[in-house]
């Protein structure tokens, strides 16, 4: 959450230490030493963030990954027709039977 906060002066200064010695961004040296002061309430009760891991698809030249979706739309649209057909002709071979 984003929010703005009226730091004293001679607190500002202790944080921006801490952080340069910890090594983490102010906000974050900020953030541990409110939940440190809080105590047991403020403990994270969650686990790390999951990682994103990149993966290569290995796509061809000249594929628009924009435009999967309309690549499938098509793909399942011919299967339909497809199974339509299948279903029509067999509907109509058993109506012939039918008759004879």
């Amino acid at each position: 959450m984003r929010t703005t906060l009226t730091i004293d002066d001679d607190l500002a200064g202790l944080l921006k230490q801490r952080a340069r010695e910890m090594g983490v961004p102010f906000k974050d040296a900020v953030n541990r030493a409110i939940r440190a002061g809080l105590g047991e309430a403020a403990k994270l009760h969650r686990g790390n963030a999951p990682r994103t891991v990149p993966h290569s698809f290995g796509f061809r030249p000249g594929v628009d990954l924009d435009k999967l979706g309309q690549l499938a739309d098509a793909l399942e649209t011919k299967a339909f027709a497809a199974s339509a057909e299948r279903s029509h002709d067999s509907s109509r071979r058993q109506r012939s039977r039918t008759r004879a």
